[in-house]
């Protein structure tokens, strides 16, 4: 029998096994994919080892840092470049660009180009927190918002405090204290490129700790952004790896590997029930595997995985499924305001591009829904925020990543084949970068899909996930963890994680200790 069962290789899901599996415990993962590691991924494009997933981590805390440490890769930690993000933003005059638009360019229809005036790029002010801004009248605010922007958004500082606590969503705070055009050309780009939601949706408790707290201190809401940029740590919010992000579920593989932990992928958990004995109680995971090809008549097989503890560190819609059937409590569940799932597609490109030696739009973009001539919502120019990326690449040849789809849409490119994906991404770089890019640059163009990812973000994202806790806390033997509840970046994971996995070694270790009569 196994002692832990974890369904899912993301990166919590490995977390919480090495969690275990330092104890003695017998530890088995199974991932419906032919890889672990989840969003944590990479790939190898034109020769060059690249992230396809996470690209970075935030240091706050120092959770990650350690943790790092404590799988020896401290001497991998490297820092981006410090010369920041831009925004790509339009004349206040023109329209978002359609869908069929984007299918037009993908499919190389020649189309009137918007006017030069149609659209900006601009550096992200510094000063700010998720495009907040602690000083409405700097010049680099102003270039952003203009005058009448500015002076609307410095309202805010004489205006009445509110009360700790009583905003909830990110957008509507900034839109009352600071106005539209804050919102809609600082924070609302911000929103997209990280949370891929609207500011409008975000639980601002979760995005910005300590705002509403900070707010009701400063009396402003630049003021609670000055007093949270303040108290940071001096240096970059994020770290990455030497070799990219993928380095870390390989160095959680090797652990496993010292401690015995069987890996099954491509082994996906069909239904998950109770069983055993009341002295005794296990657990029954019904898996199925892909059919042998080499088999005449190949067919999926089926088996029962029987375990004394279960972690499910899957997506949102998984778990919930998993676990729907177990009872009351996990079927109200299902009836909570979940988010739609949302769908993502990242596109990167290998070019031969010597113009782009200079870093014209800094390490990359995050671009305005009503951009009227790009379709893609950021833009991340890998060479020029990694100096080890552009140290393998060498002179002339960069890397650029683009990423489409947002919360509540459809993704634009669900209807483009990959050749009209590079097309259009080639055509969203050429602009958002303000460099020809012809289509012989391109060396190399890879396109990952993330799919069915819920928002840990969102309104009601603390009571969704407090009552999934009630419903765990009241199910010995079960766990559950992963981005869905932790939080978005590994920051938020991995300590959500390691504590999933210590509250199953505890229980294992203490079944494992009590006399069988007590």
């Amino acid at each position: 029998m196994i002692d832990v069962l974890v369904i899912g290789g993301g990166v919590a899901g490995l977390v919480a096994a090495r969690e275990c599996a330092q104890v003695g415990l017998n530890v088995t993962i199974i991932e419906s994919t032919d890889a672990v590691g989840g969003p944590v991924a990479g790939h190898i494009l034109d020769g060059l080892a690249l992230d396809s997933g996470a690209e970075s981590f935030a240091v706050r805390g120092g959770t990650v840092a350690a943790f790092i440490e404590d799988l020896g890769l401290t001497d991998q930690v490297v820092a981006p470049n410090v010369a920041g993000a831009w925004l790509h933003l339009p004349a206040l005059t023109t329209k978002s660009v359609s869908r069929s638009r984007a299918k037009k360019i993908a499919a190389g229809v020649s189309l009137p180009a918007p006017s030069a005036d149609a659209s900006v790029s601009v550096p992200l002010p510094k000063a700010g927190v998720l495009g907040i801004p602690g000083s409405p009248l700097a010049d680099d605010v102003r270039r952003v918002i203009g005058w009448k922007g500015a002076l609307r958004a410095y309202v805010d500082r004489l205006m009445p405090v509110l009360t700790i606590g009583r905003e909830h969503s990110l957008g509507d705070l900034v839109k009352k204290r600071m106005g539209q055009r804050v919102l809609d050309r600082l924070v609302e780009p911000v929103a997209s490129g990280v949370y891929t939601t609207s500011a409008v949706d975000l639980e601002i408790d979760v995005v910005a700790p300590g705002l509403n707290r900070a707010l009701t201190t400063a009396g402003s809401l630049s003021g609670a952004v000055s007093a949270l940029r303040s108290g940071a740590p001096a240096g970059s919010n994020v770290g990455g790896l030497l070799g990219g992000m993928a380095s870390l579920p390989a160095a959680l593989v090797s652990a496993l590997e010292r401690h015995d932990v069987a890996i099954l992928t491509g082994t996906t958990a069909e239904t998950l029930a109770r069983s055993g004995t009341e002295d005794a109680p296990t657990w029954d995971v019904t898996v199925t595997r892909p059919a042998d090809d080499e088999v005449a008549e190949p067919e999926d097989t089926t088996e029962t995985l029987t375990a004394r503890f279960v972690i499910i560190a899957t997506q949102g819609a998984q778990a919930l499924r998993l676990v729907n059937p177990l009872g009351d409590e996990f079927d109200a569940l299902a009836e909570l305001d979940w988010p739609a799932p949302t769908a993502v597609t990242l596109t990167t490109l290998v070019l031969d591009a010597p113009a782009l030696d200079a870093h014209p739009r800094g390490t990359g973009l995050l671009v305005s829904i009503d951009a009227p001539d790009v379709t893609a919502k950021a833009l991340t120019h890998v060479t020029a925020k990694w100096a080890w990326v552009a140290d393998a690449a060498g002179s002339g040849r960069h890397v650029v990543r683009l990423s489409y789809g947002r919360a509540g849409q459809p993704n634009p490119t669900d209807d483009l084949s990959d050749v009209e994906l590079q097309a259009l991404a080639l055509h969203d770089a050429s602009v958002l970068l303000g460099v020809p890019l012809p289509a012989r640059s391109v060396r190399a163009f890879a396109r990952t899909e993330w799919r069915d990812a819920l928002s840990p973000a969102t309104l009601g994202a603390p009571e969704r996930a407090q009552h999934v806790r009630e419903a765990v806390a009241a199910t010995p033997g079960l766990e559950i963890t992963g981005a869905w509840l932790a939080g978005t970046g590994l920051a938020s994971v991995i300590p959500h994680a390691l504590e999933a996995g210590d509250r199953i070694r505890h229980a294992a270790l203490g079944l494992a200790i009590t006399p069988p009569d007590l």
